[in-house]
Parts: structure tokens; sequence; C-alpha cells
């Protein structure tokens, strides 16, 4: 089980896997409380991180969210800095933009700024955490970033790494199905066979309350691989460059108004 219902957060996460974001941004809109809650918007991920914040800025406060502000975090301006520190300890919204999702481990990890941000996210019920495509793989445990084609499916073709640790046990991977990544979700699973797979096509993503249910929203497909149950897998006997091989990944196709319970890893409801 990705964890154990003692520890699931109060929090909310929603991520989408890339594409047009305009549908997503509405629907964080509607999910604050009022409209001038704070929104930490944050494009580490990004090269042209001050360009892709202004955009985001004036994209939700055109949608009247008149607590939208861009969050610098970069060479320059570091995550742990006080005043960082406290916009994060007010945002009712933290939302991570697409790009590189290692830049955002790179300047995350290990700050108090993400001890504060997983903080939050367990104990505050109000508290939304957002991103998109690099900002939602980084979110869970641990994150797939390398990996294409043909060889993703070679020993060695694909690697993960940790992410922010929000969820346990769970990987997500965007511009899933465009970009054709279910071979580099499957073999990161027969790294770690525990996790669940969470595979999100653009303009698709999930809405996870609680640590629980992950509702999905959005025009595509979310596709869900359960290695809970496999066996038989080579990964350990073949070398380098070898296919690999197992048995018994589970898989779903899920769509809008679909519900997954991370728990069971059940489907429970059908809109």
């Amino acid at each position: 089980m990705p964890h154990s219902s003692a520890t699931l957060p109060l929090g909310t996460l929603v991520a989408l896997g890339g594409g047009d974001d305009d549908a997503l941004l509405v629907l964080l809109c509607d999910l604050l409380p009022d409209s001038g809650t704070p929104i930490e918007i944050i494009t580490v991920a990004s090269r042209d991180d001050t360009r892709s914040g202004r955009a985001y800025e004036r994209a939700m406060r055109e949608l009247g969210c008149t607590g939208a502000r861009h969050l610098r975090i970069s060479e320059h301006h570091p995550a742990d800095a006080p005043d960082t520190l406290r916009r994060l300890r007010r945002a009712g919204l933290v939302f991570f933009s697409g790009g590189d999702q290692e830049r955002i481990t790179d300047f995350l990890q290990g700050t108090e700024f993400a001890r504060v941000l997983r903080e939050r996210y367990q104990q505050e019920a109000d508290f939304i955490i957002a991103g998109t495509s690099a900002g939602a793989a980084v979110m869970p445990e641990y994150m797939v970033v390398q990996g294409y084609g043909w060889r993703a499916l070679r020993k060695g073709g694909t690697q993960t790494s940790a992410g922010l640790g929000l969820l346990p046990q769970l990987l997500i991977d965007q511009h899933f199905v465009e970009r054709g990544r279910f071979g580099r979700l499957a073999h990161a699973l027969l790294v770690h066979p525990m996790c669940l797979g969470i595979g999100l096509a653009e303009e698709t993503g999930v809405i996870i309350r609680s640590g629980r249910y992950a509702e999905v929203f959005g025009d595509g497909v979310v596709m869900v691989v359960d290695g809970r149950h496999l066996h038989d897998s080579n990964l350990g006997q073949v070398g380098r460059g070898e296919p690999i091989g197992a048995q018994n990944l589970r898989v779903h196709l899920l769509v809008a108004g679909q519900q997954l319970d991370l728990l069971s890893r059940e489907v429970v409801r059908i809109k």
C-alpha cells in the first residue's frame, strides 16, 4: 500500500500530464476558498523562469485569483530565504510549472522549504499543491528522469531518482500517451515493484484528496500500472542493454469521472 491510513495527508494534490493547462488553472481557482487566497507559482523547472512565472501569474489573476504571485527559486534566489519561507507558510496553493523536474529537486531537496511543504500537505486540510508536467512528476517518492522509446525496455535504459516525497510508493509520469512512455514506467516499476505508477496524458490529470482518492479529470486517459503483484522479473539477472521482462503487471485505463483508491488500488466509482 502507498501508506497506512494513520499517516494519510490532509491536503489536496493536483497533477496534470502537461499540454494546455488553461483548464487546470480554472480548476485550481475553483478549488480555492476565496479569490484572495495566496497562490505561490514556482517555475524553477524552467530555464526561463521569470517569463514563465509572469505568464502564470497574469493568467491566474485574469481568472480572478488576485492572490497569485510568482515565487522565484533559482541560483540567485535560495529556497530557504526568509521571505520565501514566509510566503510558503502563508500560501493556500503552491503551483509547480513544467520544465525539467530534476531542477526542482536540485533546488529543493533537503531544504527547509521542502520540509515545510511536506508538513503543510500532511497537516492542513485546506492546503493545495499542484503541478503540471515536470511539476506533477516531481511530487511522489520517486520520479522517472530518463527513458526513451525501445531503449526504455532495456536494462539501464530508464532512470529514476527521488522526488519531493509527498506521496510514498508512487510514481507519476507526464506526457504519457503522447510520448509513448509506458515502457519507461513499466521499467521503473521493476526497479520499485511496490510502487503504483500513474501515467498522465496531456491535458489530463488527477485530484488526490487526503492522499487516498485520485479522481481523473481532463480530456485524455490516465494509465495506472500496479507492480505490487509483479513476479519473475529478470532485472537482477540480465546485463546492461539487455531486454527486461516480468509478469503480472496490472493495468487500468481511467477517464474523467473515474476514481482510484490509492490504498486498495481499485477503481471505486464512476460518475
